[in-house]
């Protein structure tokens, strides 16, 4: 389902001859973690040079990927893999910036004794893509050794399996890890997924993408995407309160811990061409073909082609 926030507000504020497609910079969110860093927008919708920013939740990436080829989003937030792809395959989209870090981690579960349970299976959701790959990476690094189970397909799927107790260990992100964290106080997190290094902001596993129409636009897009994420990381009980308003979370879905967890800071490409090459070739290495085969060349940071 794709909620469409500009319309709403149209209609609260007043506003009842709407707007023209091609007065409105149309921006397609993935459902999820990437939606808190747009909390603001989707509350106070902006203009950029007499243009409204439109904000829709979009529940896939795939169902992303279609309007980007279908040109119906200005600007999109998806995973960086599938930006990668799309690149590789001629889409002419560039990269804006990463407004997410990670937010994956591993879930444990604690015995009676309140000691960790030992257990030799790792489930984990998403074969073939972010969770996946930068959990084997993990794993690899750390040297642990795991069964990985992919009995579970999603996030939702692990989630009940952990609350059930079928399931012991788990690789979980934002907002269900949360969620399972508050319902079972057995259940701790074990590591976190998402920092390569001490000196890095984490993984740049999300990326921000926008057509050659804005290229001129960047510099304003730059700004409104650092203040939106700003936002969301320092005001966090505000946040919360807009997309709960809007029906984007649940009530207690969301806690400030949440939102800290998903690593929220906006970095244009340019800033983070280090952190996004040093991510796709961890991809390149495990899942080659999910990126396309090979490592975007440099327009897809740059945006000249």
């Amino acid at each position: 389902m794709v909620k469409y926030f500009c319309l709403l507000l149209l209609l609260l504020c007043g506003c009842q001859s709407g707007k023209k497609e091609n007065d409105t910079i149309r921006v397609s969110v993935l459902r999820g973690p990437s939606v808190i860093a747009f909390a603001e927008m989707i509350e106070d919708v902006p203009e950029i040079e007499g243009k409204q920013v439109s904000v829709e939740i979009v529940d896939s990436p795939e169902l992303i990927q279609a309007l980007l080829i279908k040109n119906k989003a200005d600007i999109a937030v998806l995973p960086m893999i599938n930006a990668a792809n799309l690149y590789n395959k001629g889409l002419k989209y560039s990269l804006l910036g990463c407004p997410v870090w990670g937010n994956l981690y591993i879930v444990g579960r604690k015995n009676k004794e309140g000691q960790p349970s030992e257990t030799e299976t790792l489930h984990i959701f998403g074969a073939g893509t972010t969770p996946d790959i930068l959990t084997r990476y993990y794993l690899q690094q750390k040297g642990l050794s795991y069964a990985l189970n992919y009995a579970f397909s999603t996030l939702r799927e692990i989630s009940q399996g952990l609350l059930g107790g079928q399931v012991q260990t788990a690789v979980l992100a934002e907002p269900f890890l949360s969620m399972v964290l508050q319902k079972d106080t057995t259940l701790y997190i074990q590591s976190d997924l998402n920092n390569p290094d001490s000196a890095s902001p984490g993984f740049a596993q999300t990326a921000i993408v926008y057509a050659p129409s804005l290229r001129d636009k960047k510099p304003l897009l730059d700004s409104l995407l650092n203040k939106s994420c700003l936002f969301a990381a320092s005001q966090p009980d505000k946040a919360i309160g807009f997309l709960e308003r809007w029906n984007i979370f649940a009530p207690g879905a969301l806690t400030p811990e949440s939102i800290e967890r998903c690593r929220i800071h906006y970095l244009p490409a340019e800033q983070a061409k280090e952190s996004i090459l040093d991510f796709l070739r961890i991809i390149e290495q495990y899942e080659p073909k999910a990126i396309g085969g090979k490592l975007p060349d440099d327009g897809f940071i740059s945006g000249k082609r």
